[in-house]
């Protein structure tokens, strides 16, 4: 049967694309600016291959913590995203995150489906200065790195094919309409004046609460506790992760600008206080400075940062910086491992990390660092109003992206089994799942 799904999904893809000229309307986007600043396309264009170069980093980040019998399944996890997601999004993803809204949650697919009217003579309208193909392509990689997030929740028991089909799922009924209400103009998030500069709520809340959800619903590993298989491998992932992450958030301000040099400054210095305070955290708890730790740490810092990147000042980045990584560090201790085998601590790290990002988003938001804040600016600076906005959005979207990633974590299971046989996950993902080993 998958083998005649596949076919089917082959032949399809292969048809529409081929016709596509004849089936598609012509119903382009409006251009918002056809001259386009060739420094702001320059630099988006880096931004975007910077913003690619996480996913791969991400697998190696994982993939040297999981035991040495599943370290190729895991990065493959990463790898496929890539795959996967590039095809979904051009074909139907896109539009349901940025096209015409539909009650401020979700997108019309209809104007760009196989990317219909965006095109390099149109703009997106919060980013006149570069072509709108670009804008789309940008916005893809934040798409592809949530699904393979969530991976290291439930790594090292996950049958492949159905994590293939959870992804899909994933970013068609949680990621775009999150994306879509939180970064479309017209989006109810938007339009409460939530602020989230380059994806505390679209990718890390989301990636941790269903990493949540999927470290429940498939339960525990056989054997919880293994030894990294390539702390290596970490330090490299953590190091083109950090790299990766300027694009992300420099990147998020469209443009080759102060603004992008502010973003940058911010996510510079919040990743050092994370992985400054996590291993003084570590060794204040009596345990080692571990290579392990100063990695995660800065990761933790990378992710608080990201909601806020381009709102505050650099000292208030120091101080996001260090008290996520304090908060995760105790999540992560305290986190009932025994009942729940969240494998690689997506969501202490993620989760936590992106929640905490937002709510300090709404305490050090200034309008002297980013005009658009506008008078509703920090808690810190005497305006309540964006801080409740944040805690609002917070909530919302953890229901949301909990409930709704359980719901499809228990229909892809009814689909196709979810989790591996106990006797495969003795054997190894690596062998059981792809026939290769290290």
């Amino acid at each position: 049967m998958r083998k005649i799904i596949l076919s089917v999904i082959l032949i399809t893809i292969l048809v529409l694309t081929f016709i596509s000229n004849f089936i598609i309307a012509d119903n382009p986007i409006p251009a918002e600016a056809v001259k386009f600043d060739t420094g702001d396309t320059a630099w988006m264009i880096v931004a975007t291959a910077f913003v690619l170069l996480m996913t791969p980093g991400l697998g190696f980040f994982y993939g040297g913590m999981v035991g040495k019998k599943n370290v190729i399944s895991t990065m493959l996890q990463s790898f496929m995203a890539m795959v996967i997601v590039t095809i979904l999004w051009t074909v139907v993803a896109f539009g349901l995150a940025f096209g015409p809204t539909i009650g401020g949650i979700i997108g019309n697919p209809t104007y760009n489906l196989f990317f219909e009217g965006v095109g390099t003579n149109t703009a997106w309208s919060l980013a006149p200065t570069i072509p709108f193909i670009l804008f789309a392509l940008f916005q893809a990689k934040f798409a592809i790195i949530t699904p393979a997030l969530i991976t290291g929740a439930f790594a090292e028991r996950v049958r492949f094919w159905a994590y293939l089909l959870f992804m899909v799922l994933f970013i068609l009924f949680i990621y775009t309409p999150l994306a879509h209400m939180t970064w479309h103009p017209d989006g109810i998030f938007f339009k409460m004046g939530v602020l989230d500069f380059a994806g505390g709520t679209v990718v890390h809340m989301s990636a941790g609460w269903a990493a949540l959800a999927g470290a429940i619903f498939l339960g525990k590993r056989k054997i919880q506790k293994v030894n990294p298989a390539r702390i290596t491998y970490v330090l490299l992932g953590t190091g083109l992760l950090w790299f990766g992450w300027f694009g992300f958030n420099a990147g998020s301000a469209l443009g080759a600008n102060g603004l992008a040099a502010q973003a940058l400054g911010t996510t510079t210095v919040a990743a050092a206080a994370a992985a400054m305070a996590w291993v003084f955290l570590d060794k204040i708890l009596g345990h080692k400075l571990s290579a392990l730790g100063a990695c995660i740490g800065a990761v933790v810092g990378l992710v608080a940062i990201t909601p806020a990147a381009g709102f505050v000042s650099i000292s208030h980045a120091i101080f996001i910086g260090l008290f996520s990584a304090i908060v995760s560090n105790l999540v992560v201790s305290k986190f009932p491992k025994g009942k729940i085998d969240d494998a690689l601590d997506v969501f202490a790290c993620h989760g936590v990390g992106g929640m905490v990002g937002m709510l300090l988003t709404g305490v050090f938001a200034s309008k002297a660092i980013n005009p658009a804040v506008g008078d509703n600016q920090g808690l810190i600076f005497g305006t309540p109003t964006l801080f409740i906005n944040q805690l609002t959005a917070l909530v919302a979207v953890s229901i949301f992206a909990f409930v709704g990633s359980y719901i499809l974590f228990f229909v892809v299971n009814k689909i196709t089994p979810l989790r591996v046989t106990e006797e495969k996950e003795e054997l190894g993902l690596d062998i059981s799942q792809h026939g290769e080993f290290l």
